[in-house]
């Protein structure tokens, strides 16, 4: 049977591989974070009310922010560059909780 790698070992190769994956997205380049470039279908826009005001503002700075920066086919300096630990999921928390909503209310309304 094959040696197993340590789990150590194999858990530093992952987080490096999303790192690497998280700059070759490029969103970071231009100021947003992961959760900005979420699609926006309806239980997104639901979890997006539900954010506190200045959560809300600084998602919005962010976008546009990064359309004028594409628009002008530039990107930030490099140490404005959102980095994969500053990176926080603030819509997550939000996102799952209307999720387990919806997913509760079409239960109810099976019943």
């Amino acid at each position: 049977m094959a040696a197993r790698a340590p789990a150590s070992g194999s858990g530093r190769l992952l987080e490096g591989l999303r790192k690497w994956y998280y700059n070759a997205a490029g969103f970071n380049k231009l100021g947003l974070m992961r959760d900005d470039t979420i699609y926006e279908n309806d239980d997104v826009k639901v979890a997006l009310k539900r954010l506190p005001e200045n959560l809300y503002n600084e998602r919005l700075f962010r976008i546009k922010r990064a359309l004028d920066l594409s628009m002008r086919q530039q990107i930030l300096p490099e140490e404005q560059w959102v980095k994969y630990e500053e990176d926080k999921k603030y819509l997550e928390p939000y996102l799952k909780e209307v999720v387990r909503e919806r997913l509760e209310r079409e239960e109810w309304d099976k019943k």
